[in-house]
């Protein structure tokens, strides 16, 4: 492992990128710190830290906290990344959509300019809602977070933290065109790993108050490296479907005859389902901290960790985004015409609509581990905190994230490597890849 990352530094386009890359996240993590105008930090912190379980403390996690100190990336990308699940949702409805998704480079430059366009003004209706939901606001002792509330400040807000997305997306776009890595993901997997000094440092100092006992948090340790060890070994799990492919002669030359086969990803859908999910589930809980009605608390009460209500939606919510996103990014009749058009059949199973059927029941079928392994993983911080009193969140969306990143970003770095014949991170041979 330390021989390839050396390696790394030996090669001169390798080197470059990933120093660009770090860069660039140096960059994006300053601009977390740097405050929007016309904002009570302090009361805006007392805000967030009673405001956790909420839709607002869901985006500060993708933000890397920098929603709580209402920085200028207080956005995050996250309207980036509704913007492109809007596209992907409306590629269904949408005959214009579909038709660019299937027409190559042009239609992946038409797509992401759409993209940018609705990044845009994702991004300026969520500032306006933002400066105005702040406006009124108090913390618990009773401090406003805006002193000076107004149009002045509105516009303001909704301008500065508009063009912090834009610069987050163009930093994202670049770090992908030039350093290491998907740089929306790197983004993200940066805002999420910038806390755990924070949370280690928490830790030890329960530890010696005597708040944790040692032996909850070296049990804590070891149930960590297993849970690790599973969401690597799910978010790389496969079935592959083999295909066989008939000799075709064309004049003197003999094609096809060849066996390949199709990857089916265990989690096709990614950690989108959980996104999802969160984003509604802690919905009532945010209307809570506006609505003051004592019908209105009780439902958030009951649709707040560790209430059973809570936990059962959860786990139901993630489990039928799984099987939605998935059906959308994946169509099982376009891949058996494929094989289909080129020659190609499963054995044992008739080509076309039979190929398409069998296809789709075995995405079916991996489909449901996927989608109760993405509800497990994601319920277990809440166990943790909530029925086992671990004092630290550990767990769902954000590790998800932080391993999927880092397992795209590392078989980027081992494909560079092998390409130049320096030996990568596994000396068995590659890191097996994840399809996009």
């Amino acid at each position: 492992m330390i021989e390839a990352v050396a390696n790394i530094f030996k090669i001169q386009e390798l080197r470059k990128r990933v120093l660009f890359t770090a860069l660039l996240l140096i960059v994006y993590r300053i601009g977390a710190h740097i405050p929007t105008p016309g904002i009570d930090a302090h009361a805006l912190t007392s805000f967030f830290t009673q405001a956790g379980g909420t839709l607002l403390g869901f985006f500060d996690l993708f933000s890397g906290g920098a929603l709580r100190r209402l920085s200028i990336f207080a956005l995050g990308i996250m309207p980036y990344i509704s913007a492109s699940i809007i596209l992907q949702l409306l590629a269904v409805v949408v005959p214009y959509i579909e038709k660019l998704q299937k027409e190559g480079e042009y239609g992946r430059r038409k797509i992401t300019q759409y993209t940018r366009y609705g990044t845009v003004l994702l991004a300026a209706i969520q500032g306006l809602g933002i400066a105005v939901g702040l406006e009124g606001m108090r913390s618990p002792a009773g401090e406003l977070v805006v002193p000076q509330a107004g149009w002045a400040f509105r516009f303001m807000t909704t301008v500065t933290l508009t063009a912090g997305t834009i610069f987050l997306m163009w930093l994202g776009e670049q770090i992908t065109e030039r350093g290491i890595g998907n740089g929306i993901s790197l983004l993200i997997f940066a805002g999420i790993l910038v806390r755990m000094p924070e949370a280690i440092i928490n830790s030890f100092r329960l530890l010696r108050t005597g708040e944790l006992r040692a032996w909850v948090f070296m049990g804590v340790l070891v149930l960590m490296v297993f849970v690790v060890a599973g969401v690597i070994f799910m978010t790389l799990g496969q079935r592959k479907i083999p295909v066989q492919y008939a000799k075709r002669v064309v004049g003197r030359r003999i094609y096809g005859g060849q066996s390949t086969h199709i990857p089916l990803r265990v989690n096709t859908a990614g950690v989108i389902p959980v996104i999802f999910a969160a984003s509604i589930i802690v919905f009532p809980a945010t209307l809570a901290q506006f609505v003051k009605h004592p019908w209105m608390q009780a439902v958030a009460r009951s649709l707040s960790p560790p209430a059973l209500p809570y936990m059962t939606l959860y786990g139901a919510f993630i489990i039928f985004f799984t099987y939605f996103y998935t059906a959308i990014i994946f169509n099982p009749a376009d891949v058996a015409e494929n094989i289909k058009k080129y020659g190609g059949f499963i054995p044992g199973i008739r080509p076309g609509i039979r190929t398409a059927e069998f296809i789709e029941r075995v995405l079916d079928r991996i489909t449901l581990v996927g989608a109760g392994f993405l509800a497990l993983i994601s319920l277990f911080p809440e166990v943790l905190i909530g029925w086992l009193h671990v004092p630290f969140y550990f767990g769902g969306t954000s590790l998800l994230i932080v391993v999927g990143v880092a397992l795209d970003t590392v078989q980027q770095v081992e494909a560079h490597l092998l390409m130049r014949q320096y030996e990568g991170f596994l000396k068995k041979g590659k890191v097996r890849g994840r399809l996009s």
